[in-house]
């Protein structure tokens, strides 16, 4: 609910903002960055004093792997339409995106603490959750992007009626996400993930078979708007949870960060793949 909340408010104040000019909508993030920085010390719990003879230390081996195999992952993608997907270019960074993934795992499994420990993948439940984290949200982008370019290029709408345009699905979001815990209760994380998805599909084929170069916003563009949100509202929790089911107390924070960078690399992945498509 929070996230939605965040998402909604940001298209909503960053449409503001190019009224007054676009390059405000990048330089917002950094007050806010500062009014939390400044904060945080002051208002969150330190942790806990570490008992005698505990070491605790950062994967930052893992971390600079897995960070470079990621952005080379995304960059080949979107590289690749323009300069050729059987070039050797994009074959030569796409072996060296399996070249650093393997070093990767060869960091974790060296590491006494590592950034990820990799049993924790030999989960069948926590795969298909970040599976499906990931699709939820390559999905959103993808159609959001595309149909941001649709209102603005197309229909020559301000950013701020493009953003009130979308602000449905986070509305939908914000107000049924905290109301979820007694479906689950009721019908398992299973089928709100499988109703979730459906959702979503049913709003992208809408929007693909109706939407034309003058279409209504009321017919074309809102109903894909409420199945995305329902969609989200459905599937984000119960993927969330079980991504996390079953999960040893001490791994909660992995598995949830986990989840997380699923949910952010399925994004940036999704709108490469639309972007090299379109």
């Amino acid at each position: 609910a929070t996230g939605a909340s965040g998402f909604s408010l940001g298209l909503v104040f960053g449409g503001l903002l190019t009224e007054l000019g676009w390059r405000f909508t990048f330089f917002l993030p950094v007050a806010i960055a500062i009014v939390l920085l400044i904060a945080a010390p002051r208002l969150l719990r330190p942790d806990e004093p570490r008992a005698a003879g505990e070491e605790r230390r950062f994967d930052i081996p893992g971390a600079l792997a897995i960070s470079a195999t990621m952005l080379l992952l995304v960059f080949t993608v979107v590289e690749a339409p323009t300069v050729g997907w059987g070039a050797v270019r994009t074959l030569g960074s796409f072996a060296g995106v399996a070249a650093l993934a393997a070093l990767f795992v060869a960091i974790e499994r060296r590491e006494q603490q590592p950034l990820i420990r990799l049993g924790i993948l030999s989960s069948p439940s926590i795969r298909r959750a970040n599976l499906g984290m990931m699709a939820v949200f390559a999905g959103w982008v993808g159609v959001q992007f595309v149909a941001t370019l649709y209102m603005q290029q197309l229909r020559g709408w301000s950013p701020l009626t493009t953003a009130l345009a979308i602000l449905p699905a986070g509305t939908i979001v914000a107000f049924g996400a905290p109301r979820m815990a007694a479906l689950v209760e009721r019908f398992g994380t299973t089928r709100l993930i499988a109703g979730g998805m459906i959702a979503f599909v049913a709003g992208y084929l809408l929007l693909f078979l109706d939407l034309k170069s003058h279409s209504s916003y009321v017919t074309s563009i809102l109903p894909t708007m409420i199945l995305g949100g329902a969609g989200f509202m459905l599937a984000y929790g119960p993927l969330n949870m079980a991504a996390t089911n079953g999960v040893a107390d001490h791994e909660q924070g992995l598995a949830s960060g986990l989840v997380n960078t699923s949910f952010q690399l399925g994004g940036a992945l999704g709108l490469a793949i639309v972007t090299a498509v379109i």
